[in-house]
């Protein structure tokens, strides 16, 4: 089973993922940048009154620890958590201090303090994103009593109502709590995407490796042939040589027939390797599903194997490991979860292969039924679902949709308890036969 040996919790798959200082290096630059030329065009092109010392102190102060970052460390530093909360908490009130000074909630960029807090969440452990954004709360809060006026024309001031105030307050706050959730969820779920499909490549690597062993098997027995074969004509004109000498004869002889026990087992490698060739590459289906189905037949379930179609019939298929790892997980779920019975169905015809995998237990509950085959779902519990409901269940489907497969989970008719899995395949796909 795959499902056990995981378990990350969500915190510590988001650590894993710490935030390269490059990215956040260059989007310091973009914000120095864009803060530089807003101040710009506002003093200078608009002509607005403005408190230019301040602004361009608070903005040369950002880029001055963009600079120090960047000499300091190499572009592939990675962040440690606290290190990019530090970095986040300085963005935040940088960008903050600039706005206090600019009119606060009355600035039309006083959203962008919503920026550094998305980041985090995207990338960062929820404590520390918590922690920031509650510090940009309080940040906008304190905005909302900026007695600074907004830049305007001379002689005109802006006045905001206490109302209106609030309304950007809520505004600010609420599109920063949903966005920061958003890509706290997309993040997290991208995250246990990449780590479920890492595993599942690990797991093909493994199969397809074991179903190779054969022919290395082979090319060692062919590169060994030449040796062993010196060795044995050396070792005939030694006891040749010293057939007289007591000393050495017996160690000669015991050289020799070594030698030949090694050439031997080597020659039985390599017949078994030509012989079992084709039978290792391509086998029927009832051979492949009796092969998947033999491992689980001791746990104490009865597997009953039902072939609607006739075998003279049936495809003969690639060796697809693959396909034989997830039908066994899907299978070895049935037998973990049904209480006397599992019901193999297998039925082709010249359009499909279909297989229906079914157990006789409590079958599958309304809420996870709709998350089967989402990667890290490991609420189970044997006395009320139906089949593996964590890591294991997702590279068994996985592998079965690269096949070609489609699969649908549901739980049986109301009057027998139980779950049931339909896989279904276009011939075409499975069928070797088909595309020789």
């Amino acid at each position: 089973m795959i499902d056990k040996p995981v378990s990350h919790t969500m915190e510590d798959r988001h650590s894993s993922r710490r935030l390269r200082l490059q990215t956040l290096v260059r989007l310091r630059w973009l914000a120095v940048g864009g803060q530089a030329l807003t101040v710009f065009i506002v003093a200078f092109w608009l002509k607005f009154p403005l408190p230019l010392i301040a602004s361009s102190s608070l903005i040369a102060a950002l880029a001055w620890v963009n600079f120090y970052l960047t000499i300091r460390y190499p572009p592939t530093h990675r962040l440690e958590p606290p290190a990019a909360f530090a970095l986040l908490g300085f963005d935040l009130l940088q960008l903050c201090a600039l706005l206090f000074i600019t009119g606060g909630l009355a600035n039309p960029f006083a959203a962008l303090v919503c920026v550094p807090v998305i980041i985090s969440f995207a990338s960062q452990p929820i404590r520390y994103s918590t922690a920031l954004i509650g510090i940009a709360m309080v940040c906008i809060t304190v905005l909302a009593f900026s007695p600074f006026p907004l830049p305007w024309f001379d002689g005109v001031e802006i006045n905001v109502h206490n109302v209106m105030q609030f309304g950007v307050w809520c505004s600010i706050a609420s599109t920063m709590a949903f966005a920061a959730f958003y890509a706290y969820r997309v993040s997290m779920e991208a995250s246990q995407l990449a780590d479920a499909l890492a595993a599942t490549e690990l797991v093909l690597q493994r199969e397809k490796h074991l179903s190779q062993l054969d022919g290395l098997a082979a090319a060692a027995a062919h590169e060994l042939g030449t040796p062993l074969a010196t060795i044995s004509v050396v070792a005939k004109e030694m006891e040749r040589e010293l057939k007289d000498d007591d000393r050495f004869r017996e160690d000669v002889m015991l050289l020799r027939s070594q030698s030949e026990r090694c050439r031997d087992i080597l020659r039985r490698l390599t017949t078994l390797s030509s012989e079992n060739e084709a039978h290792m590459r391509r086998l029927p289906l009832s051979s492949m599903i009796e092969e998947i189905v033999a491992p689980h037949r001791e746990f104490g379930i009865a597997l009953e194997l039902i072939e609607k179609s006739p075998r003279k019939s049936e495809p003969v298929t690639d060796r697809n490991a693959g396909i034989m790892y997830g039908l066994g997980n899907l299978i070895e779920n049935a037998v973990d979860y049904a209480r006397e019975k599992v019901t193999i169905t297998v039925e082709h015809d010249h359009d499909k292969v279909l297989i229906v995998i079914e157990d006789d237990g409590n079958g599958y509950s309304p809420d996870i039924l709709t998350r089967i085959g989402e990667p890290y779902v490991t609420r189970r519990q044997k006395e009320d679902t139906a089949g593996g409901l964590g890591l294991g269940l997702f590279i068994a489907k996985t592998l079965l949709e690269r096949s070609g497969a489609s699969l649908i989970f549901e739980n049986r008719e109301p009057e027998r308890a139980g779950a049931r899995i339909r896989i279904e395949w276009p011939r075409m796909l499975l069928d070797a036969n088909s595309t020789k």
